[in-house]
């Protein structure tokens, strides 16, 4: 007869083990699903962080053109110094040479007086107290001696003038290599952000950023003359509507923000400095934006880091940022720091 056993139920440790072993993986899957890869930035949050980004580099290459103006003006000045050493070092041979004529004179008269050979071999600082107390020399050789303590003391001032410089100038290219890496570094997260969209949305992105490059939008016809330089330096600027921006440039073809105004204004005969920061300090102020005339400086956000330049009816031309060209804009598109009348 068939033996009919009653199945064996599973023991308490081992219901207890699975249902352990079920509660873990679903802690695990949860957890998973917690650290998932975080969704795809939208279009609008791409285009956000690109535009952060622009500005992030338009501030390191406003640094990195004050660094330059300065290497130029420190590379200026040490040549300078070194030139005014050169001279120095001339005049002091000369007059060395003058005491060895004085020596030879008096060695072929019957030997050398003893105060020109102290003269030729000593200090002239300790010549020079001695002679004044002790009437050993002609009034020739005390006052030889005399030009040549002097020189003496320009020269060495002169040097450590110029070492002062130089040592001025390395710093100076340190933090200029240190900002055109920032740029650079902007440019390439920028870049990577771009690479991160899927095709359609970088589409989307590059067709929106075409369709910003226009100014066809504003009406250019009717626009204030304010006459004089000013509005010569408007005239210069918007002829170069369209030129691509470029970081460091300052024409022809080519334009960063302060570069633009700063060519323009050169171009009508009138010098501006290098950065949209020194930019921010020329002229008088004006009042409002109500109150700003063509060729007025606008200057932009709370660093001043951008610049354009008013053309009336609201508007200012201005080279944005590096993917884009040069072209109007609203003027208070952007926070307003200042209003500078050139």
């Amino acid at each position: 007869m068939a033996s009919h056993r009653r199945p064996k139920q599973p023991s308490r440790a081992r219901v207890s083990v699975l249902t352990a072993a079920a509660a873990t993986a679903v802690a695990l899957s949860a957890n998973a699903s917690a650290h998932a890869a975080p969704a795809q930035p939208s279009t609008d949050e791409v285009k956000v962080q690109i535009d952060q980004l622009n500005q992030d580099q338009e501030k390191a290459a406003e640094q990195f053109n004050g660094a330059q103006e300065k290497a130029d003006q420190l590379r200026k000045q040490a040549d300078q110094l070194q030139d005014q050493v050169a001279r120095g070092q001339d005049q002091l041979t000369q007059l060395q040479n003058s005491l060895s004529a004085v020596a030879g004179d008096q060695y072929r008269s019957g030997g050398i007086d003893p105060t020109v050979a102290l003269m030729l071999s000593a200090n002239p600082d300790g010549y020079l107290d001695q002679a004044s107390s002790a009437d050993q020399v002609n009034r020739t050789e005390a006052d030889i001696l005399k030009a040549l303590k002097e020189q003496q003391l320009r020269l060495d001032q002169q040097k450590q003038e110029a070492a002062s410089v130089l040592a001025e100038l390395d710093r100076n290219t340190q933090t200029l290599n240190d900002a055109k890496a920032q740029v650079q570094q902007k440019l390439q997260e920028a870049k990577t952000l771009l690479g991160s969209l899927t095709a359609q949305q970088r589409a989307a992105v590059e067709a929106a950023d075409r369709a910003s490059r226009g100014d066809s939008r504003f009406d250019l016809k009717n626009l204030p003359n304010a006459g004089g330089y000013a509005q010569a330096a408007v005239g210069f600027a918007m002829g170069k509507r369209g030129s691509d921006y470029v970081w460091g440039a300052e024409g022809s073809s080519t334009f960063d923000c302060s570069g633009l105004m700063m060519w323009a204004y050169g171009q009508a005969g009138v010098s501006l400095p290098r950065t949209s920061q020194e930019q921010a300090g020329v002229g008088s102020e004006v009042p409002s934006l109500a109150q700003a005339q063509p060729g007025d400086l606008v200057i932009y956000f709370s660093d001043a880091h951008h610049v354009g330049m008013y053309i009336g009816n609201g508007l200012v031309v201005h080279a944005p940022h590096t993917g884009d060209v040069v072209k109007v804009m609203q003027a208070d598109a952007l926070p307003i720091d200042t209003i500078r009348r050139v």
